[in-house]
């Protein structure tokens, strides 16, 4: 059974940092596609960021130039550098990946709060 759990989430202050990692444990082919999702109360889950195996990624124009997406192949972990964090910013975050054969996974999420 394949599990992607997430961690690194919190609370943290307008214009903090924080780092979101997720794991993929169980048996998995080879990831190709990595994917950050967050969903905010009442809102529909929105696509944060996403890095293929190649190393192509993509964000949305909101996290643009604060968000960094990475990921380690060999550790099956990807990761979400969240910098200048702003209160709209909170939501439950959500990884996704996808195998070479098109299968997809989710975490649970995980839940960060921006508020001073």
């Amino acid at each position: 059974q394949v599990q992607l759990v997430e961690s690194g989430g919190g609370l943290v202050q307008p214009g903090g940092s924080l780092r979101l990692s997720c794991a993929a444990s169980g048996t998995i082919l080879s990831i190709n596609f990595w994917g950050w999702y967050r969903q905010a109360p009442g809102k529909q889950r929105e696509s944060v960021a996403n890095i293929t195996s190649g190393g192509f990624t993509n964000y949305a124009d909101s996290v643009k130039e604060r968000f960094t997406i990475s990921s380690d192949n060999a550790k099956r972990t990807v990761y979400l550098q969240m910098n200048s964090l702003k209160p709209e910013d909170t939501a439950v975050y959500h990884c996704n990946a996808f195998d070479f054969l098109g299968h997809s996974y989710w975490g649970q999420g995980t839940q960060v709060t921006v508020s001073s």
